[in-house]
């Protein structure tokens, strides 16, 4: 295999941009979570509370 054929190999193009997709995916959710934390703890210990 030389240079030029492993330049413009495609192979795993797709699942790349899946992870990629997927990791800014994750960083919204944590950002999400980071201000929404009160709102959320408070939900999660009405939810405890409310089992016992």
């Amino acid at each position: 295999m030389d240079l030029r054929s492993f330049m413009y190999d495609e192979t795993g193009q797709g699942l790349v941009e899946y992870a990629l997709i997927i990791a800014v995916i994750a960083v919204a959710v944590i950002v999400a979570m980071l201000f929404l934390q009160d709102q959320l703890t408070n939900v999660f210990t009405n939810i405890g509370n409310n089992l016992t």
